[in-house]
């Protein structure tokens, strides 16, 4: 990837980073296009003098993607929302970039989905994503499709975010505790991307998806986390009638889960049995209780000298 210039749409969110740090790392030149490339504007020490780039690109105004893929030698779209206008950002959307790369004559795309992605699902999340890939692919057949499962890292919005309700809160109410998921850790993810853009092999409209080497339940996650940050508060596996009704009220403001995010959860989020994974990138995933420790550390009651730390 030496000298190799990588456009990252939407660089500059929590896969952003990692994925720039590991690209700046190997070498390569980095454009950030978002909306407001000032948010971005953090990762700039990252790289030397001219090594990252920033620019102004909106998914629904594809002269901004033309102007953000010109010269570029690979594109990764990592657009994604988890509400609002699913079909617009994650199929239209992601076709546009497609769109763009292939007009520029880009060499490599890499296109970010998820794992459930599927036209007939119930949620209209899962369902915009495989539009998604659907898009990207016919206007750039040679594009690599990744589907991650939950991404878990540093400054992630899915077990910092049970991690803080459960130091706060004396009881904690579980939806879908049997629902499982193979947590992937971001750093993984993001050598993936760069291992993805550097091998041809994978640009034939392959689909990888990326999952850790744990397959952990809902309810079992929860529970580890409030094990990990020396918690303990009322975990409560509520049934699905509780959930759904729950669910139903996901428009009101501050509502736990939405009725879209009900229905992705009706399905596991684990890796297929006959799914092209991680591995052939020749990555060994990293375990959740090896690296989440460290920064769950501040959820404990005294930080890092609580009494697990005692000598």
């Amino acid at each position: 990837m030496k000298d190799k210039l990588v456009t990252l749409v939407g660089g500059g969110g929590f896969l952003g980073r990692y994925i720039t740090q590991e690209l700046l790392a190997a070498g390569a030149r980095v454009r950030i296009a978002q909306r407001d490339p000032r948010r971005a504007f953090f990762l700039k020490p990252l790289g030397g003098l001219g090594q990252t780039q920033f620019i102004a690109a909106d998914l629904g105004k594809p002269e901004t993607l033309a102007r953000a893929v010109a010269g570029a030698d690979a594109v990764v779209n990592l657009v994604g929302i988890l509400a609002g206008d699913f079909d617009k950002v994650q199929r239209v959307g992601a076709g546009n970039v497609a769109a763009a790369a292939a007009a520029e004559g880009v060499g490599a795309l890499v296109q970010m989905s998820a794992i459930g992605a599927d036209a007939a699902s119930r949620s209209g999340y899962a369902r915009s994503k495989a539009g998604g890939e659907a898009a990207v692919l016919a206007a750039f057949p040679r594009a690599t499709i990744l589907r991650p499962s939950i991404v878990f890292g540093r400054e992630d919005q899915f077990v910092n975010r049970f991690a803080a309700m459960i130091a706060s809160a004396p009881v904690v109410p579980v939806l879908r505790a049997p629902a499982r998921f193979q947590p992937v850790y971001v750093v993984d993810v993001a050598r993936a991307v760069v291992a993805a853009l550097a091998d041809p092999g994978s640009f034939g409209g392959h689909v990888y998806e990326l999952g850790g080497p744990d397959v952990m339940s809902m309810g079992a996650l929860v529970r580890w986390i409030a094990k990990t940050i020396d918690r303990s508060p009322a975990i409560v596996d509520l049934p699905d009638t509780a959930g759904k009704l729950i669910a139903s009220l996901g428009f009101l403001p501050g509502a736990p889960i939405t009725a879209d995010q009900w229905a992705m959860l009706q399905s596991d989020n684990v890796v297929a049995d006959d799914a092209r994974t991680i591995a052939a990138f020749g990555i060994d995933p990293t375990p959740i209780g090896s690296v989440a420790p460290g920064w769950l550390v501040q959820y404990r009651k005294n930080g890092r000298f609580g009494r697990r730390d005692a000598t």
